[in-house]
């Protein structure tokens, strides 16, 4: 998958960008150094923040995206428009890793996706592209 980046395109865009980048300054990530901020806007508007938190056990670490949409999820809210994950790299996106991608699919087949670098230009891309053929909740209809 080749990704391109831009300029935001909206001030949507480009305030979810800032806040991931915002995020990423928060990151507890003092055994691997790579920096991970998260931002998903809810299908009302509202915005919430991530960043990756390590742990000296590695098992416990969570990423910014879990923890962006958790936060979400615990204040209420389950519908999300879009999400900016950003991290000090330059040249390639910090995509969700395997395990972020499931969990967002939780909430949404093909939520918007913008991947964006130190200097906020964006890569966009969505759910549908990073995780095709996924398990959803769809997938059980009927079954539970």
């Amino acid at each position: 998958m080749k990704f391109v980046y831009e300029e935001p395109q909206d001030a949507e865009s480009a305030e979810l960008a800032r806040l991931s980048l915002e995020a990423r300054d928060h990151s507890h990530s003092p055994y691997s150094k790579f920096r991970v901020g998260a931002a998903v806007r809810t299908a009302d508007g509202t915005v919430f923040k991530g960043c990756n938190v390590e742990s000296c056990s590695f098992s416990p670490t969570i990423c910014a995206e879990r923890v962006a949409v958790a936060s979400a999820v615990a204040a209420g809210h389950k519908k999300f428009a879009a999400i900016a994950i950003s991290s000090d790299q330059e040249t390639e996106p910090c995509t969700p890793c395997g395990v972020c991608r499931q969990f967002m699919r939780e909430f949404s087949r093909d939520l918007r996706i913008l991947l964006v670098r130190p200097d906020g230009m964006v890569c966009r891309t969505d759910l549908e592209q990073l995780l095709p053929g996924s398990f959803g909740p769809d997938s059980l209809e009927g079954r539970v």
